[in-house]
């Protein structure tokens, strides 16, 4: 049997674009809330939300921002976010998502690399001066005609208008309505560029496959500007007339679970390290109204799975898997599965989706229980990168699969396993070693908070492991001797890390992933192996 699955479905895809879908909610659940900002305690009801849309709409339209116009949003989580991701879409523009933690030249080259109109920012946050930056970059950007800022002056973009304006615009559900810059952890990011009908489904199949109704409150604390938080946040949200709650502006685990207590969530997303970070603050806040949630972004440790279900009441937790060129889910749990299958897979199939597992060296499709090259296929897809049909050829092959660059398994049931990346994967003399699985071994250790293991250059075996470690608070630092005696008789002798390295934390991007390739650049420093 090969490594292949298609999702089917009784459920059929949505034909109908973002702003025609967000009306059909708002037209079906005027009165229940769309939107709670945790922090100000604004709040909208799903007849308030969508009529300040419109007016967010006519002010981008009196601007002269028209259908195809990239509209730059450069802030972090709140509700003004919120309001231009559907207005953008409500008058055909293309949102442009820009990492807050962005500095001048990163910017400057997001802005003129989508030919940005209009940029919506906040004005500064925590050390990030963005009225600063965008004063010292503007003269360098030619299609940048607009600035607006949160808090300053983005009332002014609120203009009432006849919204026969905004019906006549001819929309169509193909169009392309979101450029998202994909981390670029090597060279510069690439925009992936996403339709209506991409991210409208994959919000909505998420919201699905996590039983979402009108009565559910999903609490956000992942960043807007990647598709954790805009699409199967937001858009999960809205095509279900579900609420949207805003806890905070930036990841704030105290504040997550004031939100998810005092708001009744019953849903709660985040990744792994968000998780581990609210375990630590949980007190005696009443979090019986959670019932789901999700957890994505990088693997999840079992130890963490547990715990988020039995001291968080998150029994139908999901696990999704994905990247922004997909939507970005491909695979998830179901709300039924068992614990093993949440905490050993990334689950089975997306509705309306294909999935293989390849040899990346043939492209031929793998037994399963065999190591390959994940590729996925279907309405998901992106369409491609912005204004770089060379890079998007080398990750969308001919039959529009789409290549990730992940190692998965998978099992005779069609649920997958992710073990590492390609890049990542270790070779140390002529073995193949996958980090998750030592990853996984040291979460075991008592005193381990957190594991990352890395291959370090080694002139002997081509690589070496080295296992960066977080401690918990009160316990004394390993060292490579302790976790020697700890891995042996238990590891293959080549899985065990020869160095070891204990930290406070991992370098991350925004989104929490970690950034292992400036692991890899630290260690040869500290090692002394340059």
């Amino acid at each position: 049997m090969t490594s292949y699955a298609s999702g089917t479905s009784d459920v059929p895809l949505l034909g109908d674009t973002i702003p025609a879908n967000l009306i059909a909610t708002a037209a079906r659940f005027p009165d229940r809330d769309a939107l709670v900002e945790f922090a100000t305690g604004r709040r909208w009801t799903y007849a308030e939300f969508a009529a300040d849309v419109d007016r967010v709409a006519h002010g981008l339209l009196a601007r002269g921002v028209g259908k195809g116009d990239r509209v730059g949003v450069w802030a972090p989580n709140c509700a003004e976010w919120t309001l231009v991701q559907y207005a953008t879409a409500r008058v055909g523009a293309i949102l442009v998502n820009i990492n807050p933690a962005y500095r001048v030249s990163e910017l400057k080259y997001v802005l003129n690399q989508a030919g940005v109109r209009m940029l919506v920012a906040a004005e500064s946050f925590k050390t990030s001066d963005y009225r600063g930056m965008i004063d010292e970059v503007r003269p360098q950007c030619p299609a940048l005609r607009d600035v607006v800022l949160i808090g300053v002056d983005f009332d002014d973009l609120r203009v009432d208008g006849d919204a026969a304006a905004l019906d006549a615009i001819e929309l169509s559900s193909d169009d392309p309505i979101n450029i998202q810059y994909t981390s670029g952890t090597t060279g510069f990011p690439k925009g992936a560029t996403l339709s209506h009908h991409n991210i409208l489904n994959n919000g909505f199949f998420v919201g699905e496959l996590c039983g979402y109704t009108e009565t559910d409150r999903i609490c956000i604390p992942v960043p807007f500007y990647h598709c954790f938080g805009m699409v199967m946040g937001n858009l999960a949200a809205t095509s279900h007339g579900a609420c949207m709650v805003i806890p905070a502006p930036a990841f704030d685990p105290v504040a997550s679970l004031r939100a998810c207590a005092e708001e009744r969530c019953t849903s709660l997303y985040g990744v792994p390290t968000m998780f581990i970070a609210m375990l630590a603050e949980l007190g005696e806040l009443d979090l019986s109204s959670l019932r789901t949630g999700i957890m994505a972004g990088s693997p999840c440790p079992a130890e963490i799975m547990k715990q988020v279900i039995d001291r968080m009441g998150m029994t139908e937790v999901t696990i999704c898997y994905g990247m922004t060129e997909t939507s970005p889910v491909s695979t998830q749990t179901r709300a039924d599965d068992t614990i093993d299958r949440r905490v050993g897979t990334v689950g089975r199939v997306h509705p309306h989706l294909e999935i293989k597992i390849v040899d990346p060296a043939t492209g031929r499709t793998v037994p399963r229980g065999e190591p390959g090259e994940f590729c996925t296929r279907g309405y998901s897809v992106m369409l491609g990168y912005w204004d770089q049909p060379d890079k998007t050829a080398e990750a969308i092959d001919s039959a529009r699969w789409m290549h990730t660059g992940d190692i998965a398994v998978m099992d005779a049931d069609g649920y997958v396993q992710i073990t590492g990346r390609i890049k990542d994967m270790v070779i140390r003399g002529g073995e193949n070693i996958y980090p998750r699985e030592i990853e996984e071994f040291l979460y075991t250790h008592p005193d381990v908070l957190d594991a990352q293991v890395i291959g370090v250059p080694d002139q002997r075996f081509g690589e070496e492991l080295m296992a960066w470690i977080r401690m918990r608070p009160g316990t004394t630092p390993l060292t490579a001797e302790s976790v020697r005696e700890f891995c042996a008789g238990k590891l293959a002798h080549y899985k065990i890390p020869r160095y070891v390295h204990v930290v406070d934390e991992f370098p991350m991007t925004v989104t929490g992933k970690i950034r292992k390739v400036e692991m890899r650049a630290a260690a040869v420093e500290i090692l002394g192996l340059e």
